[in-house]
């Protein structure tokens, strides 16, 4: 269970923690918390301490977690930094993910054109072709930027969810999301797929609204060469 420290556990990440720690039970798995505190905007004072509150009051105990240790910790994302500036620079060398120095501002005047227009909002690839030579000028520079994954115009991927079935995915529904944000700390997607493939998690068991960001996660497995867990999103 990777929950955000964004607010207080509510019923609906409640039943999330149930089925997890019924599905490692009864497959004679290892229940792992993590806390996914890379949201530092929306992150909210003393919301760990009262989930793990919540947990122990449902008599749910992690084997492996906060406070409580394992052999793949910490298992708090911002003690994980490096590992996935590690990452990052590996997908930036081999192509698969690009610096991208549109400001916040820009983007904000790219959404607004597109919602008035009626256009898809995603990002249009201002900075996708940008010459390697600018980019490392940029880069030394101290320009401010983010890194982009660099999906490719036919990148397709499908996956067997264990509770909704088949989905399947393209670049028409996968598009170059940042995964490291300005300030270096990595975004949701990158995070995710480099903890939980470090992690060895067999299993993913989330709220079936992650079933969209699971195409972005599976091209971040296949450029690592990794191997992805199975995955079962909750209805």
């Amino acid at each position: 269970f990777a929950p955000s420290p964004t607010g207080d556990l509510h019923l609906g990440s409640l039943r999330t923690v149930l089925f997890n720690y019924a599905f490692a039970k009864k497959h004679n798995g290892t229940f792992i918390l993590r806390i996914e505190d890379t949201d530092k905007k929306r992150s909210v004072e003393g919301a760990v301490e009262r989930m793990l509150d919540i947990l122990r009051w449902a008599d749910i105990a992690p084997v492996e977690g906060p406070g409580v240790g394992g052999d793949y910790g910490p298992y708090v994302q911002s003690e994980r930094t490096p590992l996935y500036r590690k990452f990052t620079d590996q997908l930036v060398s081999s192509g698969n993910a690009y610096p991208c120095f549109c400001s916040a501002e820009l983007l904000a005047e790219k959404r607004e054109h597109a919602l008035a227009n009626r256009l898809e909002s995603h990002y249009d690839g201002t900075c996708r072709n940008l010459g390697e030579a600018e980019r490392a000028e940029r880069v030394a520079g101290g320009d401010s930027h983010t890194v982009r994954l660099k999906v490719p115009a036919d990148f397709t991927a499908e996956f067997d969810d264990l509770v909704c079935g088949k989905f399947s995915f393209s670049s028409q529904t996968t598009h170059d999301q940042v995964i490291l944000k300005a300030d270096g700390v990595p975004t949701y997607h990158l995070a995710n797929v480099v903890d939980d493939h470090h992690m060895k998690i067999s299993h993913v068991i989330r709220g079936k609204e992650w079933v969209s960001s699971t195409g972005l996660h599976l091209f971040l497995y296949k450029c690592f060469d990794w191997m992805p867990p199975t995955f079962l999103h909750l209805p």
